[in-house]
């Protein structure tokens, strides 16, 4: 959808103009195009009513004084663009915009410190499936022959293995396993992750 820009007839009311919706754009840019030109077309019919209703100000005036009211867009909209890229990141279930979203909220409050730490244990397991595939002998979930409980997860010399009298327990069905549990894991903490958002968009109506 094409969205007009405002003409206005002076040259510096319209460089005035260019640039404030610049750093609309600019500020928006991590979001889909459908919010960022909802947020442009919101701020545009702003000056423009602004602009219609200059009454006896000149242009320029008019249009300084609805940008003044409207405010910097990078404070304006910073909680805007925190709800609505977790909202898309929810939808879509993408890493990418999911550590974004993460990003933009971590200040927000402790819950989603809480989320952020449990998406970078997520981590631990990923970097377990690429130590193994370098390193099959030393890495693996071990437990020890006598008591049967779980010992480390993770990377043990062969010296310590013998010295504990662990054995690795999964073998090959190692990196399936910790794959399965990395991907399930992703899905149950985001699906939690995407409850809490909705309750947040309930409790703010």
């Amino acid at each position: 959808m094409r969205i007009e820009d405002i003409k206005f007839e002076q040259k510096a009311s319209q460089r005035i103009y260019n640039n404030y919706m610049k750093r609309i754009q600019k500020t928006t840019a991590s979001l889909s195009k459908m919010d960022q030109n909802d947020i442009y077309m919101e701020f545009n019919s702003h000056i423009f009513e602004a602009i219609q209703h200059k009454n006896e100000t000149n242009e320029l005036d008019s249009l300084l004084d609805s940008i003044e009211k409207l405010g910097s867009p990078e404070e304006v909209l910073k909680p805007l663009i925190a709800d609505k890229k977790l909202e898309q990141a929810t939808k879509t279930f993408n890493p990418v915009h999911v550590f974004k979203a993460l990003a933009l909220n971590f200040t927000n409050g402790i819950s989603y410190i809480i989320f952020s730490v449990l998406y970078l244990f997520l981590f631990g397991f990923v970097f377990l499936i690429f130590a193994k595939i370098l390193n099959p002998s030393q890495v693996g979930l071990y437990m020890q022959k006598e008591s049967f409980s779980v010992f480390v997860l993770g990377i043990m010399t062969p010296e310590d293995q013998i010295k504990n009298q662990a054995y690795e327990a999964l073998g090959q069905l190692f990196i399936p396993v910790m794959l399965s549990l990395t991907l399930f894991s992703y899905f149950i903490i985001t699906l939690l992750l995407k409850l809490k958002n909705s309750i947040n968009q309930k409790s703010s109506l």
